[in-house]
């Protein structure tokens, strides 16, 4: 190589170490011992460590052994364990992998170490595509309309028993009503309440109207028994001619769900269009506005009344604009993060940040956006008090957060 070769090298690697300086300056971190990140927050240091590759992450839950199940929106289901990705299991339904849609969220019976029981939720392919579907793009979606997609889909949750690897006896238990082209808006999010029911958020599917529909669960907060019967206790559930799963209406896109274990409340955050978005505590037979009222404006700049002009609709806890894009919610109840306790914590997909939350009773009092330089889908607390993250895309990754003073090395690993 030549003098001029060696110089401009030298050249482009100091640009490079320049760019990624400014980078990490910016975000308030630096690389230390380990392939560690060190990143700042109000409560002091935090490690950030990547513990895993993954292929678009979206969903995830401990099993009782301390394994962590991990979903994959191209349609896999892979387990995690000893500090490494273990076995893909097998026998997982099919799935409409395009976009938003694919396989989403996870969750573990509460009686599994009986029953051996998990839920999947995902978006599910019609068995037979009409001729010619009746759907059309709509324009207040702007660059985000349906154009070029003619298959019909909708969300749908199976359970399954998990047995050497292996899901046997998969059965679906719910589906979204009605399945419509699309690449959007599923929802996904699955949690359990404290006395044993299923919540299932299911999204608008782009199509506005149907979340202020009784006839449709889309838009809706949903809540079933484990085997996918209606509790006779739903809001709607003795009323003629309406969905009998629904629980709250008014929603767009809810993609975060969690009990607050300090008072088993369901919330929910969703996002909002062009602004707005949301925040909620979920309350039974309640409507949350959607499409009618909202924080944000459409895509193509129509605009939409406040949640302040319709008193009749419950207002979000919290709103963003700009916004977040709100995925994954949590409630820490360890002790490595000593001033978390009770926090919310958010994942933030174009925020590419974990957002955290004081909460006092109703009322958010507090926010801290931890800047993690990618997007975040999903956020759960480990059995050892530490934080768990999924950071999106084909090249996500499974992230460990722990306070900086705890020592680090490449042999301490999530177990």
């Amino acid at each position: 190589m030549d003098a001029m070769s060696k110089s401009m090298k030298r050249t482009r690697q100091a640009r490079i170490l320049f760019l990624f300086t400014v980078v990490l300056g910016a975000w308030n971190c630096k690389v230390i011992a380990g392939g560690l990140i060190d990143v700042t927050t109000q409560s002091g240091r935090v490690n950030v460590e990547a513990v895993a590759k993954l292929d678009n992450p979206w969903g995830m839950a401990f099993l009782p052994d301390g394994r962590l199940l991990i979903t994959e929106k191209p349609g896999r289901l892979r387990l995690f364990g000893d500090g490494k990705l273990l076995e893909t299991i097998e026998g997982v339904p099919k799935v409409a992998y395009r976009e938003q849609g694919g396989l989403l969220d996870v969750a573990i019976d509460p009686e599994f170490s009986r029953n051996g029981l998990i839920y999947l939720s995902y978006a599910e392919p019609a068995e037979k595509q009409p001729k010619d579907a009746s759907d059309v793009p709509d324009p207040r979606f702007g660059k985000y309309s349906d154009a070029g997609d003619n298959v019909l889909k909708g969300g749908a949750v199976a359970r399954a028993r998990l047995v050497a690897g292996k899901l046997r006896d998969l059965a679906v238990i719910w589906r979204q009503d009605p399945k419509s082209i699309g690449r959007g808006h599923f929802g996904g999010r699955l949690v359990f309440s404290r006395d044993g029911k299923l919540f299932i958020t299911s999204g608008d599917r782009m199509r506005f109207d149907p979340a202020q529909d009784l006839a449709s669960n889309l838009g809706k907060v949903v809540r079933i028994n484990p085997d996918g019967t209606v509790p006779l206790d739903n809001p709607f559930a003795k009323q003629p001619q309406v969905r009998h799963d629904i629980w709250t209406l008014g929603h767009r896109n809810p993609l975060g769900a969690a009990i607050n274990p300090s008072t088993g409340e369901l919330w929910i955050n969703e996002m909002g269009p062009m602004g707005g978005d949301e925040l909620n505590l979920i309350e039974k037979g309640r409507n949350y506005g959607w499409p009618l009222v909202s924080e944000g404006d459409h895509y193509n700049g129509a605009p939409i009344p406040r949640h302040a002009t319709r008193p009749d609709f419950v207002a979000p806890v919290k709103a963003w604009t700009p916004v977040i894009s709100p995925s994954g919610l949590a409630f820490y109840t360890g002790t490595r993060f000593a001033e978390w306790r009770g926090n919310a914590l958010i994942g933030g997909l174009s925020s590419q940040a974990l957002i955290r939350l004081t909460v006092d009773g109703t009322k958010v009092t507090g926010e801290e956006r931890i800047e993690m330089g990618k997007r975040i889908r999903d956020v759960v607390q480990a059995p050892d008090g530490s934080v768990l993250l999924l950071s999106d895309g084909d090249d996500g990754e499974l992230l460990r957060l722990t306070p900086a003073s705890t020592p680090q090395s490449a042999e301490r690993r999530l177990r």
